[in-house]
């Protein structure tokens, strides 16, 4: 699986690591992803999930089934996760 995270959508972003002589070269950002189960109190499954450590926080503070209803709605939720929705 690539490294995307399937809530939001976060993905490697390429930046330039700049030396101290100001010296450019090329380099990427990784977010921090996590793989972790969930349990989806509506269909009473368990789902394994690639997130990223923020989403991890707003999972713990408005809970699953609300952070994937927004996700859906915004449009960043992973295909395969639709049908859980």
């Amino acid at each position: 699986m690539a490294k995307i995270c399937e809530l939001t959508g976060k993905k490697p972003r390429v930046g330039n690591l700049v030396s101290h002589a100001k010296n450019k070269t090329k380099r990427w950002f990784y977010p921090n992803l996590q793989t972790k189960k969930f349990f989806l109190t509506e269909g009473g499954i368990w789902l394994t999930l690639k997130v990223s450590t923020s989403v991890l926080r707003t999972i713990n503070k408005k809970g699953l089934d609300m952070v994937l209803r927004e996700a859906r709605k915004r449009g960043t939720l992973a295909k395969e996760l639709s049908r859980f929705v």
